[in-house]
């Protein structure tokens, strides 16, 4: 219990709970651990409720009738996620799948306590919204990319912000990982990253990508 505690106390609206709503939270809380590719929430799995991610990272996709899969956005740690307490705001009409993209560590508020929050707390209900709407900006965001820009601006789009995140030149994602990312195919992500490599941007390792030109990539965008 005083683990859990401890990662409880970092919910944004820990410290405006009463003392029997902070009691409430830690009865119908919980500590989950995934592994690489675990699925946390499905089509027709239970309500799973509201997420703080601890470690590791996820991805929310939606999936076509024809089995292609969109990514709407990615969570790290610290990230919150409310999408998956879908079934207590009847604002959401759509039910978006959720993986682990690395082994990861989930700290769960049950959906039926998070909802009882949501009504009678008011820093509860305002936090709720602040995440939903950022949420739904990135999803806006992934519209907007796969509508409006090329796929070379959209890859390298992607090349720079992971890039920007880690800090790093060297991003370790096959190319079946990238087209996941950006909702596209591998062949697709395989043809424009060899252009990448003739026009000097990056190199191809196995399993890896090296860039090479940042500013040339960004200057794509």
């Amino acid at each position: 219990m005083d683990d859990k505690k401890k990662y409880l106390e970092r919910l944004p609206y820990w410290a405006h709970l009463s003392a029997n709503e902070k009691k409430l939270v830690e009865d119908h809380s919980a500590l989950h651990t995934y592994a690489k590719n675990g699925i946390l929430h499905s089509y027709g799995t239970e309500c799973l409720g509201m997420i703080l991610l601890l470690s590791g990272e996820l991805r929310t996709y939606i999936l076509s009738e024809e089995g292609r899969e969109i990514t709407l956005f990615r969570l790290y740690e610290g990230d919150a996620c409310v999408l998956s307490a879908s079934c207590v705001i009847r604002q959401i009409t759509f039910d978006p799948q959720m993986i682990a993209d690395t082994d990861c560590t989930v700290l769960v508020v049950s959906s039926g306590i998070f909802s009882k929050l949501a009504e009678q707390n008011i820093y509860v209900r305002c936090y709720m919204f602040e995440v939903l709407s950022q949420r739904f900006s990135s999803v806006v965001w992934t519209m907007q990319q796969i509508l409006f820009m090329g796929f070379d601006a959209r890859l390298a789009s992607f090349l720079v912000s992971e890039y920007d995140r880690t800090g790093t030149n060297e991003i370790e994602m096959t190319h079946e990982q990238i087209a996941r990312h950006i909702s596209s195919a591998r062949e697709v992500v395989a043809r424009m990253l060899k252009r990448f490599v003739e026009r000097g941007l990056v190199d191809l390792k196995r399993g890896r990508i090296l860039i090479k030109d940042i500013d040339g990539l960004r200057n794509l965008n």
